[in-house]
């Protein structure tokens, strides 16, 4: 079933079931207060007959076997009210009167006439008489305190019916009124949502937007869609990798200025507002070329699509592979350094000499299987830890001594608060390794972590022996594209990534050149705003 006919189909049946139970009570509501109305005003005629001199005379006589003629006076009395009959009885409940005169001297129709003749009653019932059913109203006849007769005051049921459903009639053309209405808006929000789905039903423009969120994240080049207000509305994939190497989720984006990622590439879009055009632009000492292209409706522009990828030259590209066959000339060159090993305790094996292949083995192992205790025993994040022993082992093939404070304690966290811890500490010991390798003539290279989250904070301390952060760049050392590291290397993200997950948990990053002439970086996070986030 289309959602239009869905939407209809569920309007009507619900504004139906709404009419029908609103009409039942309203019905029931009125019927008890219209009865209960004509038994007051029945009550209230039958009080006022019985208390008539010219009624208690003529039934005083009617008990004593006197004829007295009371027939045309009730009539009149009648006549002049909208009762359907006024029946006036003696003690033998014998009729004094009736709108049927043959029925005048027979015995009253009806035991509910009983409670008025026997203990003096006034009350109201429903009953068939000989008009037919009835509202019948009793009020006892008096003489000197004593019961002599009674009045009955009756309005057929059926007249009554026929005056409430005319009553009736008025409050539902108005119901009818309001369901009409009902219908006539329910078709015009059908023909408007028609108008802005362009008749399409909602599974096939679902299928649309993840198809066109396929299409974006297949594009290799970086892709960022911007309103009037220079927010970003639409990412891909590319574009996130670029702009925070993947660290922030796609909604870390949406709603968000893109100035507060890129104020190059933001400035480079006010530029030239409403037109396509072409330009370069830097993020830090990274060169891109993007092309805008104005959105434009019938309504106006409602903003910009940049489409941005790096600019590469011959130089860059042959950087990147000098890079790449330098790291795998490290992986050979460990490769036969663990080759050189292995053959080594196979020949104490052959040999025999199986005491010092145990202290061989024990020698490569005892530091190993230090790390790994004071890891296990001191970091519960799965994550974490393993990046602290996949650090650790980066730093034994280059020579860098790592150690891991023992007061270390960090607790273990959801996987999306753990993640950003990971990319934190990541970049940053990362840069401790490359900065402490680089000073390695002037300083032995070492590199040592310090977790904890004992007390309200969550601390993430990481100090190596390189060289510092020179004073040019000291204010800047954050910023996207600002390194330490030399020109020829591509820099400048990892810690612009720790700054952004910090402003993300609310906590501060600060760095000092330590006494012993180390570089010391410390990271605070309030637990309760980790707390918050997650």
């Amino acid at each position: 079933m289309k959602l239009k006919s869905y939407l209809i189909l569920t309007i009507v049946a619900a504004t139906s079931f709404l009419v029908i139970i609103v009409t039942t009570a309203i019905y029931f509501l009125l019927q008890n207060s219209y009865q209960e109305g004509i038994q007051a005003r029945g009550l209230e005629l039958a009080r006022v007959v019985a208390h008539d001199p010219m009624v208690i005379k003529a039934v005083d006589a009617q008990n004593k076997q006197q004829k007295y003629d009371l027939q045309d006076y009730v009539e009149d009395i009648r006549a002049r009210t909208d009762a359907s009959y006024i029946v006036v009885v003696d003690k033998e409940t014998i009729r004094l009167s009736h709108p049927t005169p043959d029925k005048v001297g027979k015995y009253f129709i009806g035991n509910d006439i009983k409670p008025a003749i026997e203990q003096g009653d006034e009350f109201s019932s429903v009953a068939s008489g000989s008009l037919g059913k009835a509202i019948r109203n009793f009020s006892p006849v008096l003489l000197d305190g004593e019961v002599i007769g009674a009045v009955c005051i009756g309005y057929l049921y059926e007249k009554t019916t026929d005056i409430f459903f005319k009553q009736y009639g008025h409050i539902g053309m108005l119901i009818g009124v309001v369901y009409l209405l009902g219908i006539g808006i329910t078709g015009a929000f059908m023909f408007k949502m028609k108008r802005t789905f362009l008749d399409y039903e909602p599974e096939f423009i679902v299928n649309k937007f993840r198809e066109h969120e396929m299409v974006l994240d297949s594009i290799r080049d970086a892709i960022v869609a911007v309103d009037n207000n220079m927010k970003i509305t639409t990412i891909n994939n590319s574009a996130i990798k670029m702009l925070s190497m993947g660290v922030l989720d796609r909604y870390d984006y949406v709603n968000h200025s893109l100035s507060r990622y890129s104020k190059s590439l933001s400035h480079l879009v006010l530029a030239n507002q409403g037109a396509f055009h072409q330009e370069e632009f830097n993020i830090g000492k990274l060169s891109y070329r993007a092309n805008v292209y104005p959105i434009n409706t019938p309504r106006g522009s409602q903003g910009h699509v940049v489409v941005f990828f790096t600019n590469l030259d011959p130089t860059e590209l042959e950087r990147e592979v000098t890079s790449l066959n330098s790291y795998a000339e490290l992986l050979r060159s460990k490769t036969h350094e663990y080759s050189n090993k292995l053959n080594v305790l196979s020949g104490m094996l052959q040999i025999g000499k199986y005491d010092e292949a145990v202290d061989f083995i024990q020698q490569e192992t005892d530091r190993y299987q230090s790390i790994i205790h004071n890891i296990v025993m001191s970091v519960t994040d799965s994550a974490v830890a393993g990046l602290l022993l996949a650090k650790f082992n980066k730093a034994s093939e280059t020579g860098v001594k790592f150690t891991i404070d023992m007061d270390t304690n960090l607790s273990s966290y959801e996987k999306n608060i753990s993640e950003k811890l990971v990319t934190m500490v990541g970049n940053l010991i990362d840069n401790a390794l490359l900065a402490s390798w680089q000073n390695r003539e002037n300083a032995e290279p070492e590199v040592h972590v310090y977790l904890s989250d004992r007390s309200n904070h969550i601390i993430l301390e990481v100090q190596d022996s390189g060289a510092g952060v020179p004073e040019d760049i000291t204010d800047h050392i954050l910023e996207f594209g600002v390194s330490s590291k030399l020109d020829d290397e591509q820099s400048g993200i990892g810690l612009y990534l720790v700054k952004q997950l910090v402003d993300y948990f609310h906590g501060s990053i600060d760095w000092e050149r330590t006494e012993q002439h180390t570089t010391l970086f410390s990271i605070y996070l309030d637990k309760n705003e980790v707390a918050n986030d997650d």
